[in-house]
């Protein structure tokens, strides 16, 4: 059996910044969130070029039946031409280098989806009424927690929360954890960008998403609380629902 998407995006710049540096892409065989990173040049056209990638890759794959090709080797080439646009755009405009982006990932074939994630933007997945991160983030602050150096409880709000470990960049990217998982119908998929959870808790969020309004009504809703909580960066959420066929 296979199953559709039944998908929502949206973007906001916030309360607090000037430009709009996350970018956004949705359709029923992708979704991405992408995140300039902020105090770098550009970052608003790093996250336009990810998702300017990715929309290409998608327009390629319409002439394909997905289910006969590797998710992984298909998404894992779209995150490495990723990195090479940007550097190829930072060597056209100089003014562009050291610009760079996260990227959070889903493509789906109707029966499952692979996963591409590098630096802070999240995946949630709400499934029989439990949220789980399904992303880990590429930052200092969870290292430590990952070595046992601090807890979650220290993480939050610690002062080096933003500082990113890996990303893709016009100098050189880290490389991004790819992986699959099955899909089942009743699933509720979340990317966003760290605008959102860095001020609205997750189980706020897991409230919001389990609430099962359409995508088109969740969106803005989580984006509207995000800025209830102050809007200190840009906003972007894609929210997705896995549908099983409609019964004859």
């Amino acid at each position: 059996m296979t199953y559709t998407l039944r998908y929502a995006a949206g973007s906001d710049v916030g309360r607090r910044r000037q430009v709009n540096q996350d970018s956004v892409y949705a359709s029923a065989r992708l979704l991405a969130v992408a995140d300039g990173i902020g105090g770098q040049p550009h970052g608003e056209v790093a996250s336009a070029e990810a998702i300017g990638v990715l929309s290409r890759l998608d327009a390629d794959l319409r002439s394909f039946d997905l289910a006969d090709v590797d998710l992984i080797e298909i998404l894992s080439d779209g995150v490495r031409a990723i990195g090479d646009r940007l550097i190829a755009t930072a060597e056209r405009e100089p003014e562009t280098r050291g610009m760079g982006t996260t990227l959070t990932a889903l493509l789906f074939d109707g029966r499952q989806f692979a996963a591409a994630h590098i630096g802070d933007s999240r995946g949630y997945l709400l499934r029989d009424g439990t949220l789980h991160k399904i992303t880990r983030d590429h930052t200092l602050v969870q290292a430590l927690v990952d070595d046992g150096r601090i807890d979650a409880s220290e993480a939050e709000g610690h002062p080096r929360g933003s500082l990113l470990m890996k990303a893709l960049l016009s100098t050189g990217s880290g490389e991004a954890d790819i992986w699959t998982f099955d899909a089942a119908p009743g699933d509720r998929l979340l990317l966003c960008s760290d605008g959102l959870t860095a001020t609205v808790v997750e189980t706020v969020i897991k409230d919001v998403l389990g609430a099962f309004q359409d995508p088109s009504d969740t969106v803005p809703k989580l984006i509207h609380l995000a800025n209830e909580g102050g809007g200190p960066d840009n906003i972007t959420c894609v929210v997705a629902d896995v549908l099983a066929p409609a019964r004859a």
